[in-house]
Order: structure tokens, then C-alpha cells, then sequence
């Protein structure tokens, strides 16, 4: 058996990390690690929500609160608006984006520090030129530029050495270098086009999405389970796909060897649609795989066998055919599906063991067939990654909450726990919810003014709300643990005088 296609042993909750993989300088750069208030502070307590204008409301200022400026108006947008209008993108960036929490998540403490301000993003432009090592000391000037340039989309790198900005001035270019990047994962429906019959390329529906929910279940799993990590956010990707962004500050801090060995881990599947078998591990099975086959089978039943019915057409069955390792039962299993042409996936795979259990095949090896039959599920429900994504901490990619530029959806974050509730199709688009910010009509602000302390934000008038604030908790968990680890390095390692 090939070496390469074994799956290595798993590593112990922490991967063994050096000391040096924890030093407050983020691996020897000057970067300032800002002070934040007390650990056990509430949840609530880290965000300021009496100074926001990150989120401006287009309701009516209370009479008693003198305002020095005018309420926005309503955006009333034309029907005929889509979302690739510049208009559209910028109304969206000025009164939906949460840029204060989208800082607060790559700065780890609620203070400017370099974490953010050595941070490069990307920005694509609306004449689709593509402008690389942006970079900005707060979420403020990150905000006005997003506005005044308007990207259609923009992508988050890695925390450098230096400002990316100041990049061409270091005298040597090797002293220009990344430091730290969450560690993330991509997983597109596209690369299992060869087994979804539903639909193909950038189309998806419910049931192909299923392929989606198998593989974060798979995943989410093995990065807490087997590699301790906490902090993990997946993100829709706007059509077809979603990415897993891993912000503990070891998982930030490896370098690109570790980031390799941690993919390497949880790829599995390997070879081209034109390849053989593409599933080769060894046995007895890695405690991983044995846990994922048993996430898996349901999934395998109920969304591969009905729901995809894979080896309905005499080609697709073909491909089962290969991946079992006795010919005479082959044989027999071929026979009979050619006399009965409308039998289902379901019944072929049935079929199997009938027909092994029936002595079709006197010197079958049951351990063998069963071991085939493992591969068989992992083929065709293992998550398919893009691991060159993970490899590496200069990898870019797309922000949380952006709009996808080809379907107009907004890249909300999906929550782990409800992955069966998340529906990829009723994402909102950008014209949606702007549309739901104009319908907010005087019954709703007379109501707001009437039952609320405060004023309501725009996004807490649409159906943008639940993904920011899923979000908010998402960020304010990381923070809480951010504090906890300083104060933890300052304890052990007190200033002498």
C-alpha cells in the first residue's frame, strides 16, 4: 500500500506546540498586544453599544435626544435595482457590514493593536481590478475605505511583520514576511460533481447541500476532538460552499509545515474524477475515520442512496462494480442489475451482501468485502477539500459577510450546532435586505420608540440580525479567551525589578 495514502497517527489535544508558539510576539516581530478590561467581564459588557455608528438607523431619533445630524432616509432602492450595482454595494457596506465586530474578530482585544493594523486585505474592485496589501489601524478607516472604493468583494491575508503597505520601503525584502493567519478550510460543492446527480458546477439545491452538512460535521469534529481547537467559525460561502475559519491563537501561529500536516490529516479522498479508488487507509481504521464512518452511514443511507441515487444508470453502477474486490460476485451483481435496468441504488447496494451471503462467489474474502464497502461510504461522503487552502498562511480568503458577486447572497456565518436547519437557498441578498430596511415603516419606528431603550440598527430590521449576532457571541467567546491567555503568560512570566 502506497505510504502517502495512510492516515497519520492522531496527535495528542494540543500538537505538542513549543513554548515559542505562544510568545506574546507572535513569533519574534514587535507586535503590540493590547491590555483589555477584566476577564470575567459579562459578555455583553465587551461591546459598547451606546457609540455606534457603525450601524446607522433610518428611524427617528427620540425627541427627547438632541441629534447634530439628520436621521439617513430611507434608501428606496428601484425595483429594478440588483445587486451588482454600485449603489446597492455601497448602501450595503455603509448601513449592513458589522465592521466593529469583523475587528474585534481579527484584532482579539477591542484596542488597536498589530494583529489588525499589519493585517492585509485584498479588495476587488467593480472593474474587477484586484488590489492586494490594503491594510488599516482600525475598523473606522477600514470602513471609509470600503466605502469609498466599493468593492464588490474583499478577502482577508495574513498579519505581516510590517504594515503590508510599507512593504517596498524595508530594505530587505525577505524582512517582509507573515507572521500569523487563522487557519481555514474550503470545502465547494463542485469537486463532487462526480458523485451529486441532482445538479453540477455552481448550481446547488437541498439535496447536494447535504454533502456540505456531512463534511462540517466531519471536520468540525476532528479540529476540536483531536487538535483541541475552540474557536471555529464556518461561513456560507455565498453558493456553493462553505469555509471554516480557526482562530486559537495556536492554530494563528503555526507555520506552514503544521498547517500541511493538519490538512494532510483530514484528506482523505485523492485522485481526479478520472482516477481509480480514491479511498486507500489503512486498517485496522485511524480512530478518526472509524468516528466519521459512524457520522457518515445515515448520511450515506439517506442523503447518497435515495435522495442522489448514484449507480442508477449502468455506467455509474460500473464505478461500484470496480471499487468491490471480488469478480465472480461482480459478476454476479452485474447479471443481475442488466435484468432488472430500473433497479435503485438502494437495492444494488442491498444486492451485495444478498448475493455474498448466497455463495455467489466461493472464495469471497468477507473481511475484504467489507473493508471495500467502508471505502465505498468514505468515497462518496468523506469531506472533499481544497487543501492547498489550508497549506499555507499567505492563502487569502473571502470575508465573512461579504456578498457573493454571482448569486447576490451575503456570506453569513452557519451555525455548528443547527447545521441541519441551515438553509443555503433562503440566504438573504443584498437587494432583499435593503428592500426590508426601506419596508420599516412608521407602525415599526413609532413601535421601536415606544418599547426600546435605544434605537434599532439597520441590520436588526432585516434578516441579517441572527447571523451578526451569532457573530457578536462568536467574537466576544474569542476576546473572553484572549484575556485569559494574556493574563495567564503575565502570571507565569512577572516583571522583575
Amino acid at each position: 500500500m502506497d505510504q502517502d495514502s495512510a492516515l497519520p497517527d492522531a496527535p495528542p489535544a494540543c500538537l505538542e506546540f513549543s513554548d515559542a508558539d505562544d510568545k506574546d510576539d507572535l513569533g519574534g516581530s514587535n507586535v503590540a498586544v493590547q491590555d483589555t478590561s477584566n476577564a470575567n467581564v459579562k459578555l455583553e459588557d465587551l461591546f459598547d453599544e451606546d457609540d455606534d455608528e457603525e450601524f446607522p438607523s433610518s428611524g427617528a431619533p427620540k425627541e427627547d435626544v438632541p441629534s447634530s445630524s439628520p436621521p439617513p432616509s430611507p434608501l428606496q432602492l428601484a425595483p429594478s435595482a440588483k445587486y451588482s450595482d454600485p449603489g446597492v454595494m455601497k448602501a450595503f457596506y455603509q448601513r449592513l457590514f458589522p465592521f466593529r465586530y469583523l475587528f474585534q474578530w481579527l484584532n482579539h482585544s477591542m484596542k488597536p493593536s498589530n494583529d489588525f493594523g499589519h493585517r492585509e486585505f485584498a479588495f476587488t474592485l467593480q472593474n474587477d481590478a484586484y488590489l492586494r496589501y490594503q491594510s488599516f489601524p482600525t475598523s473606522d478607516l477600514l470602513r471609509k475605505d470600503i466605502i469609498r472604493q466599493n468593492p464588490s468583494r474583499f478577502e482577508i491575508g495574513p498579519v505581516y511583520t510590517t504594515n503590508p503597505r510599507d512593504r517596498k520601503t524595508l530594505r530587505k525584502s525577505s524582512a517582509f514576511r507573515p507572521l500569523a493567519k487563522e487557519l481555514v478550510f474550503d470545502i465547494d460543492l463542485t469537486d463532487y460533481d462526480e458523485i451529486r446527480t441532482c445538479c453540477d458546477k455552481a448550481n446547488i439545491c437541498y439535496k447536494c447541500w447535504s454533502f456540505i452538512t456531512m463534511a462540517i460535521k466531519v471536520v468540525d469534529v476532528a479540529l476540536r476532538d483531536d487538535f483541541g481547537f475552540q474557536h471555529i467559525m464556518w461561513v456560507y460561502s455565498g453558493r456553493r460552499g462553505a469555509h471554516a475559519w480557526i482562530s486559537d491563537k495556536r492554530a494563528r501561529n503555526m507555520d506552514d509545515q503544521r498547517r500541511r500536516s493538519i490538512a494532510g490529516y483530514l484528506e482523505v479522498i485523492k485522485g481526479g474524477a478520472q482516477s481509480g479508488k480514491k479511498v486507500n487507509v489503512k486498517r485496522p481504521l485511524h480512530p478518526h475515520l472509524a468516528r466519521s464512518l459512524e457520522i457518515l452511514r445515515e448520511h450515506f443511507q439517506n442523503d447518497v442512496l435515495v435522495q442522489q441515487d448514484p449507480w442508477a444508470q449502468p455506467e455509474k453502477a460500473e464505478r461500484l462494480l470496480q471499487l468491490l474486490p471480488d469478480k465472480m460476485l461482480n459478476d454476479a451483481l452485474r447479471k443481475k442489475w442488466e435484468a432488472a435496468p430500473g433497479r435503485s441504488s438502494v437495492s444494488k447496494w442491498a444486492d451485495i451482501d444478498a448475493l455474498a451471503k448466497a455463495g455467489a462467489s466461493k472464495n469471497l474474502d468477507g473481511k475484504a468485502l467489507l473493508e471495500a464497502k467502508q471505502d465505498i461510504v468514505l468515497e462518496y461522503t468523506y469531506p472533499r477539500l481544497d487543501v492547498e487552502v489550508s497549506k499555507k498562511q499567505i492563502h487569502l480568503l473571502k470575508s465573512p459577510f461579504v456578498v457573493h458577486p454571482g448569486t447576490g447572497r451575503v456570506c453569513v456565518p452557519i451555525d455548528s450546532r443547527r447545521l441541519e436547519s441551515f438553509d443555503p437557498l433562503g440566504v438573504p441578498t443584498v437587494t432583499e435586505l435593503i428592500h426590508e430596511i426601506d419596508a420599516w415603516g412608521p407602525q415599526n419606528q413609532d413601535a421601536e420608540l415606544e418599547g426600546e431603550s435605544k434605537k434599532l440598527q439597520d441590520y436588526e430590521k432585516t434578516r441579517l440580525k441572527p447571523y451578526v449576532d451569532y457573530f457578536r457571541t462568536h467574537v466576544g467567546v474569542l476576546l473572553r479567551a484572549e484575556q485569559g491567555v494574556k493574563r495567564e503568560r503575565e502570571d507565569d512570566d512577572p516583571m522583575e525589578f
